[in-house]
């Protein structure tokens, strides 16, 4: 079978392509540059922890040491002189990571050196796509004109995407939602590992707001909100404002510095219509834009990557699933939405600053809270969305029950004994293709596994698991947040859950397998409508947009087909894929493809 074509080779494009070769699925990624990454260390992101071991399971690389990224101490929010709300990281609260995006770039390059199943090829700049029944043709243009031949194609070519523009879909949204000038600077501070939020310092010349956030090696990234109408930013300008903000937050003497990098940051806030087309999908920058109120971007952009490849690598392997498929939108739009929805309620509020809500009694404390909830990872703003409305979801039963987790919400990376009998952790288990099924069981930290692995349930609980209509790994912890024991966890392979059940319930763990799967009764029901049949979305699709989208979306005139390639284009483009690594093809006349 033809691999997965990935369009852009920034982090989100290759988290993608490395997923997708950890389930054993071949990926070409079609860079437009020359396969290096300039070194930007004002250019950074935030990482959530749970994106954070994502990008480290995959890349076998830990980040937050000394030289890679900043893991940070506390939080501090400040409003003129004094500290309205702190917060201590610890191993209960971890810190996100704050890592600048070429070390981050880095890294996933140097993993995909060392993987068989990608190829990347560099200065290829696509400017043509057509699919059909059985996938997608791509030329592009660079040393070379060459013509891709793919099952699936995923844009990841960041907010002038090519890819969202030959599906023709729309991108709506604000523009310049907030701007930011930006340092980055390495310098000794009196608080040091530890973020900051500075609302309306003291200075002469301190403007509405300065955020301090620390990096590797003794740098920080200092970034200065800038009024809305476009304060023209210029290098002695921003001189004097580090200048200034240093010796504010020093006392008063302006300490030793060493500027590194320097930029101004324009945040928009877009939404793609639609994030399938066929067999054609869209992720990270080319399917939204947020940033406002310190939301991070990047790491919505890893969560796309995350959520798509196991379901792409099924239907890879087993065939399309129209359910499974359009599930990607229907969550991961659904989820990005409701953060863009959060800040813009946020937004006034919290830089109009000017109507009577201002001067309410506990105002401003609020809106710290909020703010620290946008930077940390917490709340509305901040926390990893939840797939509620899943059309994977299960249908609810007597035997369902609740636990501190709610259903489509990530897992908690709790301890857990693996069939092997070796004491790992949760996460570490995620990204391999196969369900996980968890037991809650105290008590067996203390014994050896050979001694509980065949009494109780555990021997009806193995059998179940090994009926079921995929492959399932099956775990057992010691406890685990808000569960009672003998409760058993139901695990997606991008670490969401699924259900909670109590005890051993084979038909309705059977059933809400299935159901994660995109086969069964669950909430999205059996088969689907795909996406635009009029782009070639495969057999079974139908006319119409992919499921998830809103009401309004639906009315939507787009048409959803792919530009259609110049009149020179050849009929059928050979195939890429002549066994299980991922080749270009050459311009010329039909190839058999590759089978599945």
């Amino acid at each position: 079978m033809d691999p997965v074509i990935v369009v852009g080779a920034g982090p989100v494009g290759l988290t993608l392509a490395l997923a997708l070769a950890r389930h054993s699925v071949p990926t070409v990624v079609l860079d437009e540059g020359p396969g290096k990454d300039e070194q930007r260390p004002a250019r950074t992101a935030v990482l959530r922890e749970d994106t954070t071991a994502l990008v480290e399971r995959l890349t076998g690389h830990s980040f937050g040491d000394v030289e890679t990224g900043a893991r940070w101490t506390g939080w501090r929010s400040m409003r003129r002189k004094q500290v309205m709300r702190e917060l201590t990281f610890s191993d209960e609260l971890p810190s996100p990571l704050h890592v600048p995006q070429h070390e981050l770039t880095g890294a996933l390059r140097a993993a995909i050196a060392d993987e068989r199943l990608v190829k990347v090829a560099v200065e290829s700049k696509l400017d043509a796509l057509e699919q059909d029944a059985s996938g997608l043709t791509a030329h592009t243009r660079g040393l070379k004109d060459t013509w891709w031949r793919g099952s699936y194609l995923v844009g990841c070519d960041g907010p002038r995407s090519t890819v969202r523009k030959l599906l023709d879909v729309r991108f709506p949204g604000r523009t310049a939602v907030e701007r930011h000038a930006v340092a980055a600077l390495r310098t000794e501070l009196p608080w040091p590992g530890q973020a900051l939020l500075h609302r309306s310092p003291p200075w002469r010349g301190g403007g509405a707001e300065v955020t301090g956030r620390p990096l590797a090696d003794g740098a920080w990234r200092i970034d200065w909100l800038l009024p809305p109408r476009g304060e023209l930013v210029t290098p002695d300008v921003l001189v004097t404002r580090i200048r200034e903000t240093l010796a504010g937050w020093c006392g008063g003497a302006t300490p030793a510095y060493e500027l590194l990098d320097t930029g101004v940051h324009t945040v928009h806030h877009r939404l793609a219509r639609r994030w399938r087309v066929g067999r054609a999908f869209l992720a990270g920058d080319a399917a939204h834009l947020l940033g406002a109120l310190g939301t991070h971007g990047l790491d919505e952009g890893l969560r796309d990557a995350d959520n798509l490849a196991w379901k792409l690598a099924l239907a890879w392997h087993h065939g399309p699933r129209e359910v499974l498929l359009d599930s990607y939108q229907a969550e991961r739009r659904g989820a990005v939405s409701g953060r863009l929805r959060a800040a813009d309620q946020a937004l006034p509020a919290l830089r109009g600053g000017k109507g009577l809500r201002a001067y309410v009694p506990g105002t401003a404390r609020g809106q710290d809270a909020l703010l620290m909830d946008g930077h940390v990872g917490n709340g509305q703003l901040g926390g990893p969305g939840r797939y509620a409305d899943s059309p994977l979801a299960p249908e609810s039963s007597d035997s369902v029950v609740a636990v501190d987790t709610e259903p489509g919400s990530p897992v908690t990376d709790v301890g857990v004994t693996a069939p092997d009998g070796t004491f790992v952790r949760l996460r570490d288990r995620l990204g391999r293709g196969h369900l996980l099924v968890v037991l809650v069981a105290p008590g067996t930290v203390v014994w050896e596994r050979r001694h509980w692995v065949t009494a109780g349930i555990m021997p009806r609980l193995a059998a179940a698991v090994t009926a079921l209509p995929h492959p399932a790994e099956l775990l057992v912890a010691e406890a685990y947040p808000g569960a009672a024991a003998h409760s058993v966890l139901l695990v997606r392979p991008d670490g969401h859950l699924v259900t909670a059940l109590s005890g051993v319930r084979p038909a309705e763990l059977y059933a809400a397998a299935e159901a994660a799967l995109g086969e069964g009764a669950g909430k999205g029901g059996a088969g689907g409508s795909g996406a635009d049949s009029r782009s070639g979305s495969g057999p079974g699709s139908g006319p119409g947009e992919a499921s998830g989208a809103s009401p309004e979306h639906m009315s939507d005139s787009e048409s959803g087909a792919p530009a259609r390639a110049p009149s020179n284009t050849p009929p059928n483009a050979p195939s890429s894929v002549p066994s299980n690594a991922p080749t270009s093809g050459k311009r010329g006349p039909k190839k058999s493809g590759g089978s599945s």
